[in-house]
């Protein structure tokens, strides 16, 4: 019964984009001066739309019955391009039970359109002053349900998620409104605007890339099964920090600990925003350039989190994000993985908000409160949200506010801050000794130096640090210095468990020293490949080099640029193919 509640949302928003028309249509009466108008045509109007909805629904039955996904612009483009194929697809659909269904929708909602549907409209004599008043309320009003409300962050599918079992999901998203926003993205589903080299070519180059000349790891830890904690950090940039980004007194806390932990020192971000840093950092599948995964919930629950093992190794899973998880698609992301439990903005009752939500401090207590009664071994992951624009603080601003490099500043020091307490607090809990802390950013920021564009490497350039009791001595306080990206952390957490991760194609070990060290990252059609020698970045609208860190080496160039094409075609075909 929650599927109808939870998706009423999207429900009612599917109703508004259908009264567009007949709201267009009364506006334009309102004003013409007509006393009494037929609605001829709103009843036709709405007999081809129950006929439509209703097969759509029957259809939507048996899709999700053989493809366990929703009806989609896939779906419709194979039955109208190959009728007899998708004929043939569904020939072991229950047929009478699917006609049956079909009429009783048809024959039910005919009846009710009849009975409630107007045929005439009848205006009475009202100043032209409150006809205005009325359409702009109604517009308004109108739009506000077709957006989802007044919340930060316009409606999306994830608003309809609230079970870890992904039949309910899909049951609560409403069908319409999924097949419209699927058409609507459909255009980059459909090739691939990457195309390069031939498939061979693309595929051989990043099969390079991940060969190793011997399956081995580093192991760090002490223990088998510990318990994993990632903290994924907004916009926590390298240049932050006084240890790889010579700024002092911004981040003191984390850089003591870089210190105590093992740190990975040249690790770039996959993109530029922090739905495809989650997407990076907990499923181990990079950037798009100009789309993102999380906008297509059907294609992002088909590849693999790092949950998913872990549940299946006896691990709980939990997840907790201080704003709204519904914003980007977060909440479908989570909950189609294996994600037990999701905290959020609602389930947060204490302390002050920004507009985007709870202050990173009532989100790590809360965490760490969680988990002591959390079962052990558990996985839990917590994304931050204060150094976000626009930079609100519960208290005061250590470096000012003087302009928006001072404001993040500030809220970068307060979230330094909170993760110092954070630690504190958990190293009281009987749980800390046996828990592995991964530290890392959502993606990097041209400030506090504010110097770098977005096509330079620094602008990508992140910290990624592993803390806690559970790392052996001779480990602490090390530092690799070798290139990484943010999608590797999946692989290098389940290798130091000895849990496989084929699954995670694009994600390699770190502490496998026979592997190549490299990063790819992109951003709006552009893209970056760098490794231990040489960084290139490439603008794919002008066919240009926008930076190149040697330009003296020519080859260097040419197969660090090949690297980076064949490396954006080939993910963006997998994508294409999900």
């Amino acid at each position: 019964m929650s599927t109808f509640y939870h998706g009423l949302a999207l429900d009612f928003s599917m109703s508004a984009y259908l009264l567009l028309l007949p709201l267009i249509s009364y506006i334009f009466w309102l004003f013409s001066g007509k006393k009494i108008v037929e609605l001829k045509w709103l009843t036709i109007y709405n007999k081809v739309l129950i006929i439509i909805f209703s097969i759509l629904s029957v259809v939507n039955f048996n899709i999700y019955r053989e493809w366990g996904t929703k009806v989609n612009a896939k779906a419709i483009g194979f039955a109208i391009s190959t009728p007899n194929e998708a004929m043939a697809s569904s020939a072991s659909s229950p047929v009478a039970l699917s006609i049956s269904l079909l009429a009783l929708l048809i024959i039910i909602s005919l009846f009710l359109q009849k009975k409630v549907i107007l045929r005439t409209l009848e205006f009475n004599r009202t100043p032209m002053w409150l006809r205005v008043i009325a359409v702009i309320f109604m517009v308004f009003i109108n739009f506000l349900i077709i957006r989802g409300g007044l919340k930060g962050s316009p409606i999306t599918q994830s608003m309809a998620y609230f079970s870890k079992e992904q039949v309910l999901n899909n049951a609560a998203v409403n069908t319409e409104w999924n097949l419209l926003r699927s058409v609507l993205s459909s255009r980059m589903t459909k090739s691939n605007p990457y195309h390069y080299m031939s498939k061979a070519d693309a595929e051989r180059l990043v099969k390079h890339l991940y060969t190793s000349s011997k399956d081995t790891t580093i192991n760090i830890l002490k223990i088998k099964r510990p318990n994993v904690v990632i903290v994924i950090i907004e916009s926590f940039t390298a240049n932050l920090t006084q240890t790889l980004g010579a700024e002092k007194d911004i981040t003191p806390n984390f850089d003591s600990l870089m210190h105590q932990g093992v740190l990975f020192s040249r690790i770039y971000s996959t993109g530029d925003r922090t739905d495809k840093g989650l997407v990076g950092t907990l499923a181990g599948f990079p950037t798009l350039a100009s789309g993102s995964i999380v906008k297509w919930p059907e294609k992002m629950e088909r590849i693999p989190m790092i949950a998913q093992p872990l549940a299946h190794a006896g691990y709980s899973t939990s997840f907790y994000y201080g704003g709204e998880s519904e914003f980007d698609n977060y909440k479908a992301f989570i909950l189609s993985h294996k994600v037990a439990r999701l905290v959020d903005r609602n389930d947060i009752k204490t302390g002050k908000e920004t507009s985007w939500g709870h202050f990173d401090e009532d989100v790590f207590a809360k965490q760490n409160h969680d988990l002591t009664r959390e079962k052990q071994p558990f996985f839990s992951a917590l994304l931050t949200l204060t150094n976000h624009e626009p930079y609100g603080l519960p208290g005061g601003y250590y470096f000012g506010k003087s302009d928006n490099v001072a404001k993040f500043k500030s809220t970068a020091h307060y979230t330094d801050s909170c993760i110092n307490v954070y630690l504190n607090n958990a190293k009281k809990q009987s749980w800390y000794k046996n828990t592995l802390f991964v530290f890392i950013a959502d993606h990097g920021h041209k400030m506090p130096k504010n110097i770098h564009e977005i096509y330079v490497p620094e602008r990508y350039h992140i910290p990624l640090l592993l803390y806690g009791d559970v790392i052996k001595k001779e480990f602490r306080g090390r530092r690799f210095n070798n290139v990484g990206s943010q999608v590797d952390v999946v692989a290098t957490i389940l290798g130091q468990l000895n849990i496989d991760a084929k699954a995670f194609r694009w994600s390699k070990n770190l502490f496998n020293p026979s592997l190549p060290s490299f990063a790819f990252f992109s951003w709006d059609n552009g893209m970056g490949f760098i490794d231990n020698q040489q960084c290139v970045t490439f603008d794919n609208v002008g066919k240009t080099n926008l930076y190149n860190s040697d330009e003296k080496n020519q080859q260097g160039t040419q197969t660090r640029l090949a690297n980076a094409k064949a490396y954006l075609q080939t993910i963006y075909q997998q994508f294409i193919e999900l």
